[in-house]
């Protein structure tokens, strides 16, 4: 409650204060209609041309100089002409604003209405009052667009209101300019109550903003009012001062670092005000961009970037990259405007400077544009690169466009990376006046020349473009290439990178390859064999085998590896110890030696509950007579256990 009260106060004070511009304490009425009749016979046209003639007379004729022909020096004579002119007409300031206010006074109560800083004032209130109705039955929102609503109710009335009435001609010009300014004040603080700021920093931005806009309206009203132009600039360097000043108190009040760091922005400050006070507008915004766009830009990306929930989805791309660019843009045509508007300027007088200066803001323009197409095409890959990496529970056919994808798409990005950077680099050269005919023209010969220089590094780009081509291998599969095997992890333009299983990497050119043997594509074949004894019943071990296939599809961590289950396809061979028996299973790429080793511990589980043995190494000692030699052993055994038996009787 405290908070919407400040804000009723601000509004009505800063109300009064553009209001100050049309109160002025009234002349004697003769004295008033001298000074009219004086200025309407001054805009005379031909009273003007005689009293341009008769000045042009009696100047007196100076011998013209070479320096003084120079466009330095005419420059340095209208800044200092300039100067002269106004620091003359700041002591008739209050004469010139007192006269202006008169006059848009009298007009308006010669047509039967109030002065104007009542009609400005009701105004304002009607405008607060359809804020306050609209806030009444509103429910409260502390997001951007909810303070912007009620600045846009308060401007609709009061404009619906003006626009209604058909005001005297100077009340008509001097409310639109201060209902604007005062508009604009409003808006602004509309804002920086939704910027990431702190208090006096927020509260010193909202004075300069009101001082901003109070200046801009009373140097709009000047001309209207028959203020001469000499005391409008005047009175517009008087608002400078005072925006210096209140930009160097903010400095050393709320500005972090040390007393040095304050010093220099001080002086940087007042350097700029320099700047603008010798008619260097150009430069002077140039200055401010540097002090004041990037906060601006990160403040309104953090704002862009509160509408949508995604910053990497290509809405949040557009809203983010977008509203810098579209503050970059308009930052660009301020500064052209202003170029326009200031024939007169130093940088103006040299054509190559004007248009070096045109030059560099479409080149401004251009980088931004490829910015933002870059950063929309960077974020597509991305997020299909994201999307790619899980393609356990897709079908086989969708499972490799995926992987095809993973694969192709990083070179595709590089490669537009580099397309983005020398297209925008050309046309950013192009516009700054450089030909760029004889450029690509000589490239293209240093490209051949490189190209017969580095024939290695041009075959291993063409192998590896065709080895895309190809689709011999993706991200993820385990390849072998002559002695280098691995999984496949990424690629450049002129190599790929091999992880080898145990942890090693290879960094393989792509005309080193070869031959390449892809291990993991569509499926694979595992076959291995086990020994049994010569008496193994084979059939037995058969059905023991299919059983064992069966309990491996059903297992739910291993059946879905599977494309065709455990067999045993026979006796492979006669060994030295036993019968050799071949196996086979059809599995998913990659999985075949983890259900390899699953299927070795159920076969022998399954074979020794069921009384087949494995063939194991064993030595035969004695001649034909094969139970002997056993014989013999068992005999010699008891023998020394009836030795030890016998032995504590004695």
């Amino acid at each position: 409650m405290r908070s919407f009260r400040l804000k009723w106060l601000l509004s009505f004070t800063a109300a009064f204060l553009f209001a100050l511009s049309a109160l002025a304490q009234t002349p004697p009425v003769g004295q008033q209609q001298k000074i009219d009749d004086l200025v309407r016979l001054l805009q005379d046209p031909e009273v003007k041309a005689w009293l341009d003639s008769r000045k042009a007379e009696s100047a007196p004729v100076t011998p013209a100089s070479p320096a003084g022909n120079s466009s330095l020096a005419r420059w340095e004579a209208g800044a200092r002409e300039r100067v002269n002119a106004v620091l003359t007409a700041i002591p008739a300031i209050p004469a010139e604003v007192t006269a202006a206010a008169t006059r848009a006074r009298r007009e308006a109560a010669g047509r039967g209405y109030a002065p104007v800083f009542v009609i400005f004032g009701g105004l304002v209130a009607f405008g607060l009052a359809a804020e306050a109705v609209y806030r009444r039955f509103a429910a409260r929102r502390e997001a951007l667009l909810g303070r912007l609503i009620p600045v846009g109710i308060f401007a609709g009335a009061m404009g619906i209101v003006f626009f209604a009435v058909e005001w005297p001609p100077l009340a008509r010009v001097t409310l639109l300019a201060y209902l604007s300014a005062f508009i604009l004040f409003r808006l602004a603080a509309a804002l920086l109550s939704a910027a990431a700021m702190g208090s006096p920093l927020r509260r010193r931005l909202l004075i300069l903003f009101g001082v901003i806009s109070f200046a801009i309206a009373t140097a709009a009203v000047g001309e209207p009012l028959g203020v001469s132009p000499e005391v409008s600039s005047a009175i517009t360097y008087c608002f400078s001062v005072i925006g210096l000043l209140l930009g160097i108190e903010a400095v050393w009040s709320i500005s972090d670092g040390s007393r040095a760091w304050k010093a220099a922005r001080t002086a940087f400050l007042v350097v700029l005000w320099l700047i603008w006070c010798v008619n260097m507008k150009g430069l002077f915004w140039i200055g401010i961009y540097a002090l004041v766009l990037p906060g601006i830009l990160n403040a309104v990306g953090r704002v862009a970037l509160s509408f949508t929930s995604d910053p990497g989805s290509l809405r949040g791309i557009l809203v983010a990259r977008g509203a810098r660019a579209a503050v970059i843009a308009a930052a660009v045509g301020w500064l052209a405007l202003v170029w326009h508007l200031n024939p007169d300027t130093l940088g103006q007088r040299d054509p190559m400077i004007a248009a070096l200066f045109y030059g560099c803001l479409k080149s401004v323009l251009i980088l931004v544009v490829a910015d933002l197409l870059w950063q929309i095409a960077r974020g597509w890959i991305d997020r299909t690169l994201r999307v790619s990496t899980g393609t356990t529970s897709l079908a086989p056919a969708d499972a490799a466009r995926r992987a095809r994808f993973r694969t192709l798409l990083p070179i595709f990005r590089n490669a537009l990376a580099v397309a983005v950077a020398v297209m925008a680099g050309l046309i950013v050269l192009a516009q700054l006046g450089v030909q760029i005919g004889p450029l690509i023209a000589g490239a293209g010969i240093f490209g051949v020349a490189i190209g017969f220089g580095s024939q290695t590094l041009v075959k291993d780009v063409i192998n590896g473009v065709f080895y895309m081509l190809d689709d011999a291998f993706r991200v993820g599969e385990y390849i072998q290439a002559k002695d280098y095997k691995g999984t496949v992890e990424s690629f450049s333009l002129r190599s790929v990178r091999l992880r080898h299983h145990r942890g090693p990497v290879f960094t393989v050119p792509f005309s080193e390859l070869g031959a390449v043997e892809n291990m993991s594509r569509d499926w694979v074949i595992d076959k291995f064999r086990i020994t049994v004894g010569f008496d193994t019943d084979i059939d037995k071990a058969r059905k023991l085998t299919k059983k064992v296939g069966a309990e491996l599809i059903e297992d739910p961590e291993l059946g879905q590896h599977f494309i065709e289950p455990l067999k045993m396809k026979g006796v492979e061979q006669f060994g030295d110890y036993g019968i050799v028996l071949s196996f086979a299973m059809t599995t998913v790429p990659g999985m075949q030696t983890y259900i390899r080793r699953k299927a070795y511990a159920k076969i022998r589980e399954v074979f020794l509950a069921n009384g087949i043995a494995f063939a194991q190494p064993t030595v035969q000692v004695g001649g034909d007579d094969k139970g002997g030699g056993a014989a013999a052993a068992a005999q010699a055994i008891r023998a020394q256990q009836a030795a030890n038996t016998a032995a504590p009787a004695k």
